[in-house]
């Protein structure tokens, strides 16, 4: 599947029930696009109800850090009016960790994953909760120290 024909899925979820449904039958948390792996992450909300992607028990955007910044971000808008978010696509090869939790989440639902040698299966909330405290931390490989200061040099 190409990076364009998995965000223009997103766009058929009319819920985030849906929403996650899409995510699942992709093979989201780790899904292979243009024969790159990669963690997807999500964000965003539906008629003003918020969903976002938790790694062991944090929010992603906390987890990722900088990696954030070398990440690749996709806005998409889904078929209800005010409805929509931001897929990120962190490419798996600078995931440090071998053993992650990643849970699909909104304030009443989730979706949750263990994440072991690159392979995720699906876990009930209760088996994420009660293995959020043995997970190593989390660490992906961030903006390295040379294009920090190239990027210093770029925004003076």
């Amino acid at each position: 599947m190409k990076v364009e024909g998995f965000v223009a899925s997103l766009r058929n979820a009319e819920t985030i029930g849906e929403l996650f449904k899409i995510l699942a039958k992709n093979s989201a948390p780790v899904l292979e696009l243009d024969g790159v792996r990669f963690l997807i992450v999500v964000e965003g909300d539906f008629e003003g109800r918020k969903f976002w992607t938790e790694i062991n028990g944090e929010r992603a955007n906390q987890a990722l850090g900088d990696a954030m910044l070398n990440s690749s971000s996709f806005p998409f808008k889904c078929r209800r009016p005010y409805t929509g978010g931001n897929v990120i696509f962190v490419n798996f090869d600078d995931v440090e960790v071998e053993r992650f939790l990643v849970a699909y989440r909104d304030p009443d639902y989730g979706l949750f994953y263990l994440v072991e040698s690159g392979k995720a299966r699906e876990i009930t909330g209760e088996e994420y909760e009660r293995l959020i405290p043995e997970m190593p931390e989390f660490r992906v490989k961030g903006i390295g120290d040379e294009q920090m200061d190239m990027m210093g040099a770029f925004f003076g």
